[in-house]
């Protein structure tokens, strides 16, 4: 998210002073009034000025005489995507993100976000990438450039149009490279934080490592990733499925070239020509509960591991059927078809 503290001013301000606060913004004409500490207490637009001009109150007198103090917000953890829908509905832009005590803790700008999921995101870049050497003999695979930018740039940028504005990105190989790019995140209006491996730890061992995760929901993805998924429809689904865990798939076909029988007890039953399957392949990309993540041994693991965990212990996995662009940049070959398919998709 962008910084907004523009649009924040402290109660005791003169309502002059807003005034010019206000006409410096340019659009989202909207000023949040706090306390010292940061809570908040109303709104203030030029439309509660002129209505407090009209009804007698002086331009002398502070900004709490003339905000409005029933004003709506989202309470961290505890809105959903139906409730972003019917603010959208309701045609708000500026939306205000508040702890338990009322304090702001952003401020969200609707009209620049798909969505505003309460998820933190993890993105496992301390891979090698061995298999695109010499490509990644001096540069970690995850900042090669698809298009104008690296692939894991790709990946953030899409996150943090869903709202995902949490990320976590482990690293190992050129890791530093990685950090240096990124730093903390704020140039993207995120917070990003860094796990750095010692060791190779699998797909998911190093989602140990940390514990300052901010939502209940965690989703956890390949920084080698170029796709359009809509998380959105990913989340959702894993929340009204009541998921432990979910994992994206894509279908993938196999044509088999001969006729296929099928058989019982040395009789053919049927006859297929030439038939076609499809199948489901895992897409790297999961949404889990935060509580699953303390069902993550120590040491070297993977997510697969941790699927198959799940499943025996009678947990609700569940998967999402990817309906848009997917590819996995693993060798040379992807690499050149990611460069080429830049250009015709919309990410």
């Amino acid at each position: 998210m962008a910084d907004y503290s523009k649009h924040i001013v402290q109660q005791d301000v003169p309502v002059t002073r807003a005034l010019e606060q206000i006409s410096s913004l340019g659009q989202y004409l909207t000023l949040f009034v706090t306390d010292e500490t940061g809570k908040l207490l109303g709104t203030l637009t030029d439309g509660d000025i002129r209505r407090g001009l009209i009804g007698g109150k002086q331009l002398s007198e502070p900004v709490s005489q003339f905000m409005n103090p029933n004003f709506r917000f989202l309470r961290h953890n505890e809105y959903d995507t139906e409730t972003i829908r019917r603010f959208r509905a309701q045609l708000l832009q500026l939306i205000p993100e508040l702890d338990s005590e009322g304090h702001i803790i952003r401020i969200v700008n609707l009209a620049q976000t798909k969505a505003l999921l309460p998820v933190d995101a993890v993105i496992m870049a301390g891979g090698k990438g061995e298999r695109l050497m010499p490509l990644t003999r001096d540069t970690p695979k995850p900042l090669l450039k698809v298009g104008d930018k690296p692939i894991i740039e790709h990946n953030i940028d899409r996150l943090t149009r869903y709202g995902i504005n949490h990320i976590h990105i482990t690293t190992r190989y050129l890791g530093e490279q990685l950090e240096h790019y990124f730093g903390d995140g704020s140039a993207k209006g995120v917070s990003i934080q860094y796990t750095r491996e010692d060791e190779p730890l699998g797909t998911i061992g190093s989602m140990r490592l940390t514990d300052n995760y901010q939502n209940d929901t965690i989703l956890l993805m390949n920084s080698d990733l170029l796709t359009n998924i809509d998380f959105e429809d990913f989340y959702e689904a894993f929340r009204r499925q009541n998921a432990d865990m979910s994992v994206a798939t894509v279908p993938y076909q196999v044509n088999i070239p001969y006729a296929v029988l099928e058989t019982n007890e040395g009789a053919i039953r049927s006859l297929k020509e030439k038939p076609t399957y499809t199948y489901y392949i895992n897409a790297g990309i999961y949404l889990m509960k935060r509580s699953m993540v303390d069902l993550i041994p120590q040491g070297v693991y993977n997510a697969t591991d941790l699927l198959e965990k799940l499943i025996a212990g009678q947990h609700t996995v569940t998967y999402f059927p990817m309906l848009g662009y997917w590819l996995d940049i693993g060798r040379h070959e992807d690499y050149q078809k990611a460069c080429v398919d830049i250009n015709h998709i919309t990410l």
